[in-house]
């Protein structure tokens, strides 16, 4: 196939055009002349053509897709000889278009954002076609104002390209944007050749972006995978490791090839009206345990933020994150901060909230130091990642907390099962009527904490008036089953004195399990050779007490450790955990071949009445 091949009537048709110019050129010399055109303007011209191809898809996808776009501006606007270029990219939150990258770069249009209707921008984004504008001071779609600033600039013409820029996600959509094109001529006329190599130069965008975009996707999903990796890997050597544990288990692990140089965990205290300085890295550059106010702006912003959402001239503002790039002018930051950023040349700040149920319980900070100015789209979508399966992990530990829990009721199911199937094949039912009834109870009881438990992962349940003494003789039953069960007939078990009633306020399953757990441990720390497990409860001044004793000792340098939940299996920690959630304190007492647990919660002298125990069997 010849290129550029002339038919005979266009050939026709150039000849009679040259007579009407009266120029008289023979069918032979008019195929020469064209035979020149091509080897000589034609070759050179296409040859400029690929080489500006070529270097627009040579830009680094090391550049910022600002610097990316910008560079293409360039490009376009020194091929075609026109005056300037923009590249308008939509922003979906504020349903405007904004300036992603210009050449020249000018500040006051890059802050520029512009609506959708009744803009040339906007109808190109629609429509998705190119739309010709030979004479800006005719074209109805410019403002009398834009005109004469156009006009100004010595631009009289325009033309704009749509583009799209695919986003490679599978939860995100294509960006659209518009390439405008911004010439000096007056009644411009747009050749169409003009129109399809910009045409062309808009697509090339899309490649430069894309082939970025999979960098950074394999780059974003490498590290994803060693954040995965840590967080999980800290959390399987550890049993009941709290948020602030597993962020100072995993940020220092991910620190470097996350490239974090500042980063803090807040937790939002039960009142909702202050948060509290959790943990930080590095931990010596942070004031640990400072408690700041809700209505603090940007801390009010990341707890509560309703919209409007998008890209705004010193931050952007999106329901999973807050990036905070102009600390100086930012209306989130109190001047107070300002100060405080700028002496620690912090340029940036990224706010990622931790939600549970849509609710958030945490959130992380991370700053921008030194020559990093602000962060990428996609260290943001990293640090978001990191936030999110930090919540994974928590809740993993949290449902293996109830897995540990269910361990206790479901011993006792299966005990009182079989002592009822022994019941009814020994066939003396209707005299063991009242046994059989009573552990049937037991096991509808149980049966129905097993369920309660399960329901924790959703929801704390509600707070009722209990009696500690009912509530500890109901689980040193339970317990009494579960140590016949494993066959430890070498346990003696004594109730040496309950204190009855001995109310308190809480959660009767969170009770129930501090006892349950206590009661577990105390079980199997009594050596083999067998030993003593005792209860009693008591009133000390305004706590309600329930000790848990049992034969063995535990050494004087791990009882600090064991005070603080971080002994041996789950079942401390989250006793620790539930105790000072009901506002109460754990006390260890190890002398004399016995150890003691003590928990003291707040007594309660409300008269309400207190739902009785079911008895047990024996």
């Amino acid at each position: 196939m010849e290129l550029f091949k002339i038919d005979q009537q266009m050939t026709q048709s150039l000849l009679a055009a040259l007579q009407e110019k009266e120029c008289n050129l023979s069918s032979n010399d008019l195929t020469a002349i064209i035979d020149q055109i091509k080897e000589g303007v034609l070759s050179h011209y296409v040859h400029l053509l690929i080489s500006q191809i070529e270097n627009i898809l040579d830009i680094s996808p090391s550049l910022s897709e600002r610097e990316i776009l910008q560079k293409v501006a360039r490009s376009v606007v020194e091929f075609l000889g026109a005056e300037a270029a923009t590249l308008r990219i939509y922003d979906p939150f504020q349903e405007r278009l904004i300036v992603f990258g210009s050449f020249p770069d000018s500040e006051t249009e890059r802050k520029e954002a512009i609506s959708l209707e009744d803009t040339i921008a906007g109808e190109v984004l629609k429509s998705h076609q190119c739309y010709l504008v030979p004479d800006i001071g005719k074209e109805p779609k410019y403002s009398e104002t834009k005109k004469q600033k156009m006009a100004d600039k010595g631009v009289h013409s325009m033309l704009a390209i749509p583009i799209s820029l695919s986003s490679f996600s599978q939860k995100g959509v294509d960006t659209e944007g518009v390439l405008q094109i911004y010439f000096k001529e007056e009644d411009k006329n747009f050749t169409l050749l003009e129109t399809k190599i910009a045409e062309t130069f808009a697509r090339r965008v899309s490649y430069v972006i894309a082939r970025k975009r999979i960098l950074n996707l394999q780059e974003v999903n490498t590290i994803k995978e060693k954040i995965f990796e840590q967080i999980f890997l800290k959390l399987g050597r550890r049993e009941g490791v709290k948020m602030k544990e597993l962020f100072n288990l995993v940020i220092p692990e991910v620190a470097e090839i996350m490239r974090i140089q500042r980063c803090a965990l807040f937790s939002v205290m039960e009142d909702r009206q202050n948060v509290i300085l959790e943990a930080g890295f590095p931990e010596e550059q942070h004031g640990i345990g400072k408690i700041l106010s809700v209505k603090e702006p940007y801390i009010d912003a990341v707890l509560n933020s309703k919209g409007p959402y998008g890209e705004f001239e010193d931050e952007k503002i999106y329901p999973n994150y807050i990036h905070i790039h102009n600390p100086e002018n930012s209306r989130l930051l109190t001047p107070a901060l300002r100060k405080f950023l700028k002496l620690q040349e912090i340029h940036s700040v990224l706010y990622i909230p931790l939600k549970v149920e849509d609710e958030t319980k945490y959130f992380l900070v991370f700053d921008a130091q030194s020559h990093h100015r602000r962060f990428t789209d996609e260290k943001i979508e990293i640090f978001t990642f990191l936030g999110k399966e930090l919540m994974k992990g928590l809740r993993l530990e949290k449902m293996d907390d109830i897995l540990h829990d269910f361990k206790n009721p479901a011993i006792a199911v299966s005990g009182f099962a079989r002592r009822v199937r022994k019941y009814l094949e020994d066939g003396d039912y209707l005299g063991k009527r009242e046994k059989i009834d009573q552990a049937l109870e037991i096991i509808q009881q149980e049966a129905a904490r097993i369920q309660e438990l399960g329901l924790t992962l959703y929801e704390e349940g509600r707070e009722t008036a209990l009696d500690l003494s009912e509530v500890l003789l109901k689980r040193f039953r339970i317990n009494e089953e579960t140590v016949r069960e494993l066959k430890r007939s070498n346990i003696h078990l004594e109730v040496k004195g309950l204190e009855n009633p001995l109310p308190i306020r809480g959660n009767v399953l969170m009770v129930e399990r501090i006892m349950d757990n206590l009661l577990n441990n105390a079980s199997k720390a009594i050596p083999e050779t067998g030993g003593d497990l005792c209860v009693r409860s008591y009133r000390k001044e305004c706590w309600a007490v329930a000790e848990i004793s049992n034969t063995g000792e535990i050494p004087a340098e791990d009882r600090e450790r064991y005070l603080q939940g971080e002994g041996k299996g789950r079942g401390l920690h989250i006793t620790g955990r539930l105790v000072k959630r009901l506002g109460g304190q754990i006390d260890l007492e190890s002398q004399s071949g016995m150890t003691t647990f003590r928990i003291l919660l707040p007594f309660s002298a409300e008269p309400q009445a207190i739902a009785a125990v079911a008895p047990i069997p024996h």
